[in-house]
C-alpha cells in the first residue's frame, strides 16, 4: 500500500501548502481519495506529483468541515465518475464554539446539494471493497467531549455540543495489520484505535494516519494522549495538520520515532 499526501499545513519545495488535508492512497490495485483540503490546491500537487485524480474509484469524506471538503469541487472537476462516501449524518451545520461567538467550521453551504449525484451516505460500517472499511464512532457520550473543546453542530436554529457522529475512519487491511485513517481524530485517537480494534478483535493495529487535533491542547494534555496512544500499541503514527507544531514536538519526545511528520509531497510505504 501506498499513500502520498496531497496537501498538509506543511510541503516540500515546489508545492503548495494549506490548512487541509487531502491523501492519495492505493491499496490492492484501487486509488482512492481521502479529503480535498480547503481550496482545491491539492489537485495542483496532485499533477505535479505526477498523479492522476481520474484514475480514482472512489473518495472518502473523512468528516464535515470545510478544510477536508470545499476542496473536493476540484476532484469532481478532475473525475466524473467517482463517488464520494460520507457519513449519513453530515451536514453544513459545524461550527466553533469555543468563543463567544460562533464560528462555522462546516461544508461549503449548498455543497451538498450541488453535488448530490456524486454523493453516497452510509450508516453504520461499510465496506467498500475487500480489506477496505468505514467505520463510525462507537464510542458512548463523545458529547462531553464536544462540549469540553468547544465544537457544536446547528439543529433547528439551535446550538447542540458535537457528537461527531458525521466522522469515520477508513481502515486498511495489510500484511502488516490495520492501517487507521482519521483526518482529523476529534473523537479522539485513542478511542478511534479502540473502536477499531473492538470492530476487527485480534487484528492488530499497525498505523494511524491523520491529524490528532492537538493544536490547542496544553502539554500535559499531549502528554497524557501519548500514553494512552502507547497502550494501544498502534505500531506508526503518520500526523500533521491539526496536530500542531508543539503537539508534535511533545508527541516525538514521548513516543519516539514511531511518529512520523507529514507533508505534503510525502510518500508512505505500508
Amino acid at each position: 500500500m501506498k499513500v502520498q499526501v496531497l496537501v498538509d499545513n506543511l510541503a516540500q519545495e515546489g508545492l503548495t501548502p494549506e490548512w487541509g488535508l487531502a491523501l492519495w492512497i492505493e491499496h490492492c490495485g484501487h486509488k482512492l481519495l481521502l479529503d480535498g483540503g480547503t481550496t482545491g490546491v491539492f489537485a495542483e500537487n496532485a499533477r505535479r506529483m505526477g498523479i492522476d485524480l481520474d484514475e480514482a474509484e472512489l473518495a472518502v469524506l473523512s468528516h464535515a468541515h470545510y478544510d477536508h471538503a470545499d476542496g473536493l469541487a476540484a476532484f469532481f472537476a478532475a473525475n466524473d465518475h467517482a463517488k464520494l462516501y460520507l457519513r449519513a449524518a453530515a451536514g453544513e451545520n459545524c461550527y466553533d464554539c469555543s468563543k463567544p461567538e460562533p464560528r462555522y467550521i462546516g461544508i461549503r453551504p449548498g455543497f451538498l446539494k450541488e453535488y448530490a449525484h456524486r454523493l453516497c451516505p452510509v450508516e453504520g460500517d461499510c465496506t467498500l471493497y475487500e480489506g477496505a472499511f468505514l467505520i463510525p464512532h462507537k464510542t458512548p457520550n463523545l458529547v462531553d467531549l464536544g462540549r469540553r473543546i468547544g465544537m457544536c453542530v446547528q439543529r433547528d436554529g439551535k446550538m447542540y455540543p458535537e457528537c461527531f457522529d458525521h466522522e469515520q475512519s477508513l481502515v486498511l487491511e495489510t500484511g502488516k495489520g490495520l492501517v487507521i485513517f482519521n483526518s482529523c481524530c476529534h473523537g479522539g485517537p485513542d478511542n478511534i484505535l479502540r473502536e477499531v480494534e473492538q470492530t476487527f478483535p485480534g487484528r492488530p493495529l499497525y498505523a494511524l494516519i491523520g491529524g490528532l487535533h492537538q493544536f490547542k491542547s496544553s502539554d500535559e494534555e499531549v502528554l497524557a494522549l501519548a500514553r494512552r496512544l502507547e497502550k494501544t500499541g498502534v505500531q506508526q503514527i503518520y500526523t500533521g495538520h491539526c496536530t500542531g507544531e508543539r503537539g508534535m514536538e511533545l508527541l516525538r519526545q514521548a513516543l519516539g520515532d514511531r511518529v512520523h511528520q507529514m507533508y505534503a509531497g510525502m510518500e508512505i510505504d505500508l
